[in-house]
């Protein structure tokens, strides 16, 4: 039997196994699902999307990402760099106002951007700023950032999902009081079932939003999902996963806006255990993935195969690198040199309710037993998941989203000092270092796209881990919204959206 029959007949048989408002609500309200519950409210600590989905929402950055993937101005209406590369001055809008009512000023930025710095606070965008010396209020609304190194992209480290601006007299109540500049102000949160967003009449973009209110209903299960946008109970799914859409896509009341993305999902391997800690092992787990099988059974084929986070396609990618077919042979003879000629036994975390992570696992499970690795997966739920598993075990499947440009998209997860590196392989290699911290600090784009691609060739001689793909981002919206178009960032941008 082939590998794709093979694990066509797995993921049959494994995918049983694996388990305060007014009363009255304005015309205008969009209903959305989202598939997890929120572990946080407080921006600089968010991890997962669908917290970050309430970020966009309440909050803003000093910059931010178009729906066309580029930089452009938000909280700061304009910036200047100095020819070091190494200051940097950012000019705030005026007239800004926090929901609460407080003016925007530079004492705001510094403060957030401060409390990131913070590693008490926990933030993962905290090893982004390890670089920045001092932070000087020039006047209220001009702020200026001195770095340690010329970087060229600094500004675009401000559009990031935590980088979202609170207000300097409330840093201590944002995680149960948010307050921010966004489009929609807060207005309640019930763990487990919803939360409420009204319209921001005072956001600083005229005629925007159109919406009078947002309701975000949780709904961990696909099937719940599906049949609340077909029916009309909600108007919109975020992230709608590959076997939801295939059960709306012939329904006339609702449409798939598809974007493609950067976001990857992986098989994490811990570094810091053993037998992870070789480097003889972690190639041989790569030898043996069928990257262009794993799209097709775990995001059905809505993803496009890899090697790093950055995509077949992209400035950047080194099409030196031929993406590379399963060799069996290199993979136990990469073992056997790692001392495990027989291969080994390992336990593969799985976090449930994440449909195409669920199915990567398995067909991982299938594709290392053919090189003598015998996987035993483990389902755990997602809040523990992340408490328990994520950073801390050995092998598990995890999952990250696009960052706004390749710098945050890489340095975090594959320098050694980054902070999604230290919380979740634990990879270190001093030549990667050196080209990350170079391709960070030049401004000449073929320089940095050469960097970048020689990064790419020692990941792959020698992987933390296996990204085996990117994903593409699907929404599925009813017919009765208007003016809603997907983000390669995957974030919800409704400022111009509307309801019928």
């Amino acid at each position: 039997m082939s590998l794709v029959k093979r694990l066509a007949s797995t993921l049959l048989i494994s995918a049983a196994a694996l388990g305060a408002l007014s009363p009255a609500w304005a015309e205008g309200t969009l209903k959305v699902a989202l598939s997890s519950n929120l572990n946080t409210l407080d921006p600089a600590k968010t991890k997962i999307g669908d917290e970050y989905v309430v970020n966009f929402l309440v909050y803003s950055g000093l910059t931010t990402i178009d729906a066309d993937g580029k930089l452009v101005p938000d909280l700061a209406e304009s910036w200047t760099v100095s020819d070091d590369l190494k200051s940097w001055t950012f000019k705030l809008r005026e007239g800004v106002k926090f929901h609460s009512g407080k003016d925007l000023e530079a004492s705001d930025v510094k403060a957030t951007i401060e409390r990131i710095q913070n590693k008490e606070t926990g933030s993962v965008a905290r090893a982004n700023f390890s670089i920045v010396t001092a932070i000087t209020e020039v006047d209220k609304h001009t702020i200026k950032f001195d770095l340690s190194i010329p970087y060229a992209g600094f500004a675009e480290l401000f559009a990031d999902r935590q980088l979202r601006i609170v207000p300097a007299d409330k840093l201590d109540k944002i995680a149960t009081e948010p307050d921010g500049t966004g489009p929609f102000v807060f207005e309640s949160f019930r763990p487990g079932q919803d939360v409420k967003l009204l319209k921001n009449e005072n956001y600083y973009k005229d005629g925007q939003p159109k919406l009078d209110a947002i309701e975000l209903r949780i709904m961990p299960e696909v099937a719940a999902r599906v049949s609340a946008v077909s029916t009309g109970e909600v108007d919109l799914v975020w992230d709608m996963p590959p076997e939801g859409l295939q059960q709306i896509e012939n329904n006339p009341d609702v449409t798939i806006d598809s974007v493609a993305t950067s976001s990857w999902d992986g098989l994490i391997l811990n570094n810091a255990h053993a037998p992870f800690d070789n480097p003889n092992v972690r190639q041989a787990i790569s030898a043996g993935i069928d990257r262009e099988a794993m799209v097709e059974f775990a995001v059905f084929g809505a993803g496009t195969p890899t090697l790093t986070m950055i995509p077949p396609g992209h400035p950047y990618h080194n099409d030196d690198i031929p993406l590379p077919k399963p060799d069996v042979d290199k993979a136990k003879q990469l073992l056997a040199e790692a001392g495990f000629p027989d291969g080994f036994e390992a336990t593969l975390y799985v976090p449930s309710g994440r449909p195409p992570k669920e199915r990567l696992g398995l067909a991982a499970r299938e594709m290392l037993a053919q090189i003598g690795i015998k996987v035993d997966i483990q389902v755990v739920p997602w809040d523990s998941f992340i408490s328990n598993i994520e950073g801390k075990a050995a092998f598990y499947v995890d999952g990250f989203y696009s960052r706004p440009a390749v710098d945050p998209s890489i340095f975090p997860w594959f320098h050694s000092t980054g902070s999604w590196n230290s919380t979740l392989w634990n990879y270190s290699n001093s030549e990667i270092d050196a080209v990350l911290d170079k391709a960070r600090a030049t401004t000449d784009e073929e320089e940095r796209a050469s960097l970048y691609k020689e990064f790419q060739r020692l990941a792959y001689e020698n992987p933390p881990s296996v990204i085996p793909y990117v994903i593409n981002h699907a929404n599925a919206v009813r017919t009765n919204v208007k003016g809603f178009r997907s983000s390669p960032m995957m974030w919800l941008d409704l400022r111009e959206t509307t309801v019928e």
